[in-house]
């Protein structure tokens, strides 16, 4: 059984490997970083599709994905936030500032699931 685990954990290290150098090679994070929020909401190409997005949501009554999508929102502009930029300080974690951020994320993910799975 050790054999089969170890072939296991070395498989599943390197498919994660690759996927986080496939990301690393694609540069997705530094692009979603350096995202300018104002001239994307201003930006026909994007706001005109976004817009029909959330008119044929509101038209079909899907208020579990129009909450999903303002969810998303609100965590990409919480990411930006002086708050989280200083959740890891000289290399550190800061755990005073972190448990408000996992108290937090535990609650919007119990709403998320509550939504798809509470109510029928």
């Amino acid at each position: 059984m050790a054999g089969a685990e170890a072939v296991a954990d070395s498989t599943s290290e390197g498919f994660f490997a690759k996927i986080g150098a496939w990301l690393q090679s694609t540069h997705i994070p530094e692009q979603v970083k350096d995202v300018d929020i104002v001239a994307l909401f201003t930006n026909p190409w994007f706001i005109v599709p976004f817009a029909a997005l959330i008119g044929y949501l509101i038209w079909k009554q899907s208020f579990n994905e129009l909450i999903i999508i303002a969810v998303f929102i609100v965590l990409w502009w919480l990411s930006g936030t002086e708050y989280m930029q200083t959740l890891v300080v000289d290399g550190e974690l800061q755990v005073k500032k972190v448990l408000p951020v996992l108290a937090g994320a535990s609650v919007v993910l119990g709403f998320i699931v509550y939504l798809f799975f509470g109510r029928s």
